[in-house]
Order: structure tokens, then C-alpha cells, then sequence
């Protein structure tokens, strides 16, 4: 693959997806989409691989649309990470500073964050990615870069990310018989973030939301800086089993309903529904589908607010929620998301990428093309200077990275 071309496959519950981009500088310096993919995946339950053979079929088949639209060769790819397995915690480092002048260099900042990554895991997980939140020197604390300054001790508060590693081998077994390479790893929400989020957001306290078929993803950012991860096994392929269940139906039937039907809004005014399926028309009464969706969702929203209670952050983000994935399209989702987190609340929307924008504008597409800025971002600068990279990463995600341990 032309080294000017950067990739990003989200291997999702239901789908697999696939983004070509490039480098346009002509176009004010953002990238250009000008692939993509999507494949129907059979071989995942709640974000994590449970037949290999299915996985690498799905990620083969959205890979050689991608290649076909795009005209380039893909080899490798930045991959996400996803299901309940991944989990963020909390940690510090603490180092002497040893140099005759206590300057803080590069090599003392790595020295503390590996000595925050000494952390006690089971033998069966371990860390994908590290966040330093802030550092303190000699008691002085929030400070974001300690190189240059003086100090004899030096701590670093960070948030680790872990997985099991039984699940990211199957998932690298996948990707393997599909003949692709993983560059990097990295979690869904930290990729749809990147697609979404402004500076001003993630400084002010912003917590996205990528609700996905099998999970939803959750991430929350504040003074530009990572504060908590998590992953709850909830998403649309429940919603869609609860009113299976609920209305005595197919699951066909049931996917059909929540995808014309389903409507968190309090405003509607439907009393019957019908849905054709095949020769056959059903008809529901639309009070009991918005009843169980309306659950769903909310005990959805319950687990998202015990997340934010662990940071103390509940009701106190003054960036509110960002809300994105497939399953956000609902209608109504945003206003029911305000009033039962109590917190501002909006449907993301793609910032900063040029080219065929329009194919992948879908709330379902947000993380894949993350993950394809991300591919642009990690690997080193090729045919711009490092200066671009810095204004397109936002500054932040340039910075956070360089301090990611991938």
C-alpha cells in the first residue's frame, strides 16, 4: 500500500467497516475519504470475536469493497478493540529525579509512566493503551508537560486500558486469515472521538457516547486529557431482542419495527403500526413498542451515569454527551439522553475530513473513520510536515499519543 494512504477497519458486532483516506492538502489540510466498505458480520457477540472464520470472511469482504472504490491495495489497517473485556483503571507513577540539575527530561517522563503501567493484572489481560492525565513536581500538581522544569520528585496520575488477551488473539487470528495487519489497536470510543470532538470540548469536560449494535462504548475527556473508559455489553441488537420477545414475534419483524418505528420522542402521535416483511404485513400497537424500547434505553443510560458516578462527574460535564453509533439514530434519542442524564445532549457530527463525506456521514460509520484519522496521526509524518499533523490532530490527540503506549 502507497504509504499516502492511511486505513481504519472497525470490526463491529454486526458489521465490519472499512475507510480509505488520504492526506489532502489542497483541501485546507484534512483528510479525504475516498473508500469505504461494510460487510454484515456473523462471527461477534457484544464486541467480541466467537467465530474467527465468519470474522475474517466479513472483514475480507468490506476490505475488497474499500479496495475496489478506492483503487489502492490494503495490507495493514488501525484496528479497534471493543467488548466488555476492555476495561480503563486508574494508576500512579512516582520517580526521583537523579540529574545534578533536576532538569525533566523525555527519559524521566517515560520513567514515570512505565512506573505508573506496574500495575498487579491477572495472566490473562493486558494494557493496549496509556493515558497520563496530569503530572506533579514537588507537590505542584495539574501540570500537563514536565520536561524542562526542575524537581527532585515527579508522579504521574494516568488511566490504563486493558483487555483480555484471550479476545484480541482471536480477533488478530481474524485479521490474520484476512491477509491484514493491524498497525495499531486502539478502543472505539477514543477513535469515534477523534472524529467528532472539538479541542473546546475535550477541554471543557465532554463524555461521548457510541452506542453500537452488540456494545456501547464510553469515554469521557476533561482538560484535554482521557479521564475514563468503559464498555457496557448494551446496544440496538438487545432493543431489537426485547421487542421480539415483548411483541411475540421474529427477530426479522422485531428489526424492522425498531429501525421504522421506534421513537424515544414524547411528541408522537402514532396509535397503530404496521410492517411488511416479505408477503406479510403485522401490525403493533405502537404504545408497547415505544414501552420497551423506552426501557432498554433507559436502563442503557442508568449504566452510563454509574460510569460517570465512579469520576464524579454525574451531572457535572459542562461539554454534556456526545452521542454517536448506530443505534443513536433513533429518533428522540438526544432529548430523552438530556433528560434522563441531565446533562446537554447532541447527535455527533463528522468535523474535519473532506472527500466522499457523504457515504459515510451515518452515525455508524463515526468510528471507522476515527480510526482512519488515527492511522494518519500514529504513523510518522511522509509527505507533510510534522507542523500539519500537529494543526490536524488538534494538538491534543498529536500530544496524547506521543504519550500512548500501543
Amino acid at each position: 500500500m502507497k504509504p499516502e494512504h492511511f486505513v481504519g477497519l472497525d470490526i463491529g458486532t454486526s458489521f465490519v467497516r472499512c475507510v480509505v483516506g488520504m492526506y489532502d492538502g489542497e483541501a485546507g489540510g484534512v483528510p479525504s475519504i475516498i473508500g469505504h466498505g461494510i460487510a454484515e458480520n456473523q462471527g461477534m457477540r457484544r464486541g467480541m470475536v466467537v467465530h474467527v472464520d465468519d470474522v475474517a470472511e466479513a472483514i475480507n469482504k468490506a476490505v475488497s469493497e474499500a479496495e475496489r472504490i478506492s483503487g489502492v491495495t490494503i495490507k495493514q489497517a488501525t484496528v479497534n478493540v471493543n467488548g466488555a473485556h476492555v476495561t480503563g483503571i486508574n494508576s500512579q507513577g512516582v520517580i526521583a529525579i537523579s540529574a545534578a540539575n533536576r532538569e525533566i527530561t523525555d527519559e524521566d517522563r517515560i520513567r514515570v509512566e512505565e512506573a505508573a503501567t506496574i500495575v498487579n493484572l491477572p495472566p490473562n489481560r493486558e494494557i493496549i493503551q496509556f493515558f497520563a492525565k496530569n503530572y506533579s513536581l514537588d507537590g505542584q500538581k495539574n501540570i500537563k508537560d514536565p520536561v524542562g522544569m526542575h524537581g527532585v520528585r515527579l508522579e504521574v496520575e494516568a488511566h490504563i486500558v486493558t483487555a483480555s488477551t484471550p479476545s484480541l488473539k482471536s480477533q488478530d487470528l481474524a485479521l490474520e486469515k484476512a491477509n491484514i495487519i493491524p498497525s495499531h489497536h486502539t478502543v472505539s470510543s477514543l477513535a469515534a472521538a477523534e472524529a467528532v470532538l472539538t479541542r473546546q470540548q475535550k477541554e471543557a469536560g465532554t463524555a461521548l457516547i457510541d452506542i453500537g449494535a452488540g456494545t456501547t462504548n464510553l469515554i469521557v475527556f476533561e482538560d484535554g486529557e482521557v479521564q475514563h473508559i468503559a464498555v457496557i455489553p448494551i446496544g440496538g441488537q438487545h432493543i431489537t431482542n426485547d421487542l421480539a420477545i415483548g411483541l411475540k414475534t421474529d427477530l426479522d419483524v422485531a428489526e424492522q419495527v425498531k429501525i421504522e418505528h421506534a421513537n424515544l420522542g414524547r411528541d408522537v402521535k402514532k396509535v397503530n403500526i404496521m410492517v411488511k416483511v416479505g408477503n406479510r404485513s403485522v401490525n403493533f400497537r405502537f404504545d408497547e413498542v415505544a414501552m420497551i424500547v423506552e426501557a432498554r434505553v433507559e436502563e442503557l443510560l442508568e449504566y452510563v451515569d454509574k460510569e460517570l458516578q465512579k469520576i464524579k462527574r454525574s451531572r457535572k460535564l459542562p461539554g454534556g454527551i456526545v452521542l454517536t453509533g448506530g443505534t443513536s439514530k433513533l429518533p428522540g434519542f438526544d432529548d430523552f439522553a438530556r433528560n434522563k442524564l441531565q446533562l446537554s445532549s447532541r447527535i455527533a457530527k463528522l468535523e474535519g475530513v473532506g472527500g466522499l463525506v457523504d457515504t459515510v456521514e451515518d452515525q455508524s460509520f463515526t468510528v471507522v473513520v476515527g480510526l482512519m484519522m488515527l492511522d494518519m496521526l500514529l504513523l510518522p509524518p511522509l509527505s507533510v510536515s510534522d507542523q500539519k499533523f500537529d494543526q490536524h490532530g488538534k494538538g491534543v490527540f498529536a500530544k496524547l499519543f506521543s504519550k500512548t503506549h500501543l
